[in-house]
């Protein structure tokens, strides 16, 4: 018997405090290293692998697999398996694969059956919403031209140009106002480099992934933090991205918490201008702190950041020291920017779901998961300029984040019927509700009951 309301948030707040097990799926056990060291990608992976009891194999549902001689004839990139070597894989196998023969594939690798229960909540049920959704979505993308995916291109490529124009006109003009334009406009094109590179990054190994590098970011970072964390498991205490700005940011609803988490929206304006920066730097040092770092996780793409300023000395002729000022003035500006899109986009509402909120199935669907922690924004979604600097379609790229942004628009008919049918809660609402919303999810100390939720 489910324990009464009441109950339920002295028990949420219990759990909170003892940090054994998640608060909303009390059967998994709290990520190991969550709360500690620098709270790095790499990290996030060893921890991983302490809990996923996949035993230096790849775990896909309850059987394990050796992939070591699959890993170059991977056709979305070596990386990812690199990456993901001795986790539980299942949500990525699924999210990543819609293709139904590749599952035929990966029994050939199969070695033995795993030991232990998945450290995971979702399930993947054949006659559930996301396999029914997918097995949908792989028959419609036969349909959809495969030039759609040119429009994102000449988006990301546009923006590419547009900051390196203005990063040189930034450095090169001696009028003060048309400096500070040329500055903001590629602070600004800058940003949006990155935010569309994102789509790129979900995707098989390419070059436009590489962009997301110019800001002193790393690309291989966020396949971590973004794609193999945030994307598989949203919102609750295995998303990096929520537990990498503890504590000086809170969006779960916790009880007990430092007096300065109700100013989040203030701390936000002094923390994400440096965040680019301070990841740069933190990289840096992990060389030194963490053995294997440097050969498992640094590589010549670390470097792709520091070619900015060089071509802003280059193409300006202004001094080297010009050229870096105001680079490190874009830079910043841009990781504002970035975080400030990011933190508002789609996952901190107080609709949606937040680990110690009440649910009503602790072994849920992964699709209807997704669900419950995206929100989408009506005024983003009209225009594909707007999904690509500002994580638009966002609900359905969560579903299938390695289709192409441009093509995601198509499959609106099919997953709205499949939500209908299956009930599922497909939240949208507008950019400024979002921004609204986060404010008051930095500000919750309880969870979100169930009669609570709309």
């Amino acid at each position: 018997m489910a324990p009464k309301e009441p109950e339920y948030l002295e028990i949420a707040h219990r759990r909170s405090i003892e940090k054994k097990t998640h608060v909303s799926f009390p059967q998994l056990k709290y990520p190991s290293l969550r709360d500690e060291g620098l709270k790095d990608p790499v990290q996030w992976l060893t921890g991983k692998a302490l809990d996923d009891g996949a035993e230096g194999l790849w775990r896909v549902h309850d059987k394990l697999y050796d992939l070591e001689v699959f890993i170059d004839r991977h056709p979305g990139g070596r990386e990812w398996l690199e990456l993901s070597k001795g986790l539980d894989i299942t949500e990525a196998f699924e999210a990543h694969h819609l293709n139904p023969s590749t599952e035929k594939m990966l029994a050939k690798f199969y070695v033995r059956d795993a030991k232990t229960p998945r450290n995971s909540p979702f399930t993947f049920k054949e006659d559930g919403f996301y396999r029914s959704l997918k097995k949908r979505v792989w028959e419609e993308l036969k349909t959809i031209p495969k030039t759609e995916i040119t429009r994102s291109d000449k988006v990301i490529d546009g923006l590419l140009a547009t900051c390196l124009a203005f990063s040189t006109i930034a450095c090169w003009t001696e009028n003060y106002w048309l400096g500070m334009l040329a500055y903001l406009s590629a602070s600004l094109s800058l940003a949006w480099v990155m935010v569309a590179a994102h789509n790129y990054i979900h995707k098989a190994t390419n070059f436009r992934m590489y962009y997301f590098n110019l800001a002193l970011w790393s690309y291989r970072d966020f396949r971590v933090s973004h794609v193999l964390s945030h994307h598989l498991y949203t919102n609750t205490l295995m998303d990096l991205e929520i537990s990498g700005f503890e504590p000086m940011i809170f969006w779960n609803p916790r009880k007990d918490r430092p007096f300065y988490a109700d100013y989040a929206i203030v701390i936000e304006q002094f923390l994400f201008p440096f965040i680019s920066i301070v990841n740069y730097l933190k990289r840096l040092i992990l060389i030194f702190i963490r053995p294997g770092f440097l050969k498992q996780h640094f590589g010549w793409h670390d470097g792709i950041g520091l070619l900015l300023p060089i071509w802003m000395y280059l193409t300006s002729g202004s001094t080297f020291y010009h050229a870096v000022v105001t680079w490190l003035w874009i830079v910043c500006t841009a990781s504002y920017i970035v975080l400030t899109i990011g933190s508002n986009a789609a996952h901190h509402h107080p609709r949606i779901f937040k680990d110690g909120d009440e649910v009503s199935d602790t072994t849920p669907d992964w699709g209807m998961h997704e669900l419950e922690a995206v929100m989408d924004r009506e005024d983003i979604n009209d225009s594909h300029f707007k999904v690509m600097t500002f994580f638009g379609h966002h609900t359905l790229h969560h579903l299938f984040p390695t289709i192409d942004h441009a093509v995601l628009e198509h499959l609106y008919p099919v997953f709205l019927e499949l939500c209908e049918k299956y009930r599922a809660n497909f939240k949208v609402t507008t950019q400024l509700d979002m921004f609204l919303g986060q404010i008051r999810t930095t500000l919750k100390k309880r969870p979100t009951l169930l009669s609570e939720k709309v």
